[in-house]
């Protein structure tokens, strides 16, 4: 199928689940997981009507951004882990870093920010699973994250963001989309502009819908299969 197809299949799909869920459309933003996919996907993509785009790693979107400057109002996110000696260059390319999980790697970014003059949009990632390969800052520790994070007026915490333990039953994802959701909701008081939740890929992405997601990570549903590099632990 084409992309344009797997779009509009997917399309169907969020329709379908924000009927079950009582939501509006609109609440929702699809991200298409462009991350190791050339720049002639992204292009597919954006002239398929797509322009929220997620990439893996502050070098792979060096090398592959120059092919894409005429995509004027297409945004793109960093989603996956960042390490701090690598946040100076990853406030400066991105639009907004979707998977911060340290007040070091949060202060690095504050820092390049103010020094570009800009205010960055940033998600938290917490860590639900036990999973080693999984990243994030832990349930325990987000009230104290998010309180340090105050002070860092390059920053915009915009909301949490997780990825749960694969599973073949899309059922097994809810309970982390849950909690998440519940954390995002207790921590509003302390942090008003926490309001989005970025939970769902696409083996999940209906229940993540019914628990109340605002963005969805679609990559192999809307691209395929990977076109280079090895996996990274943030499947989507």
């Amino acid at each position: 199928m084409t992309l344009a197809e797997n779009l509009a299949r997917i399309q169907e799909q969020i329709a379908a689940a924000c009927r079950r869920a009582g939501r509006a459309e609109r609440e929702l933003a699809l991200m298409a997981v462009s991350k190791t996919h050339p720049a002639e996907a992204v292009l597919e993509a954006y002239a398929a009507g797509l322009r929220l785009f997620g990439e893996n790693r502050v070098q792979e979107w060096q090398e592959k951004s120059p092919a894409l400057t005429q995509l004027a109002d297409a945004q793109f996110h960093l989603i996956g882990p960042l390490q701090s000696n690598k946040a100076a260059r990853a406030a400066e390319l991105f639009d907004a870093i979707d998977a911060v999980d340290s007040l070091k790697v949060a202060a690095r970014l504050d820092v390049a920010a103010r020094s570009l003059g800009k205010r960055l949009p940033i998600l938290i990632e917490v860590k639900l699973s036990h999973e080693e390969s999984k990243h994030g800052v832990s349930a325990a520790e987000l009230p104290t994250l998010l309180a340090s994070l105050e002070p860092l007026e390059g920053l915009i915490p915009t909301g949490l963001m997780t990825v749960p333990p694969w599973e073949a039953d899309p059922e097994a994802a809810r309970p982390y989309f849950r909690e998440l959701r519940r954390l995002r909701d207790a921590s509003l008081a302390v942090c008003p502009t926490l309001t989005q939740l970025s939970m769902g890929m696409s083996g999940d992405f209906a229940v993540a819908i019914e628990e109340g997601s605002t963005c969805i990570r679609i990559g192999t549903a809307l691209f395929g299969k990977r076109q280079y590099l090895a996996a990274s632990p943030l499947l989507a």
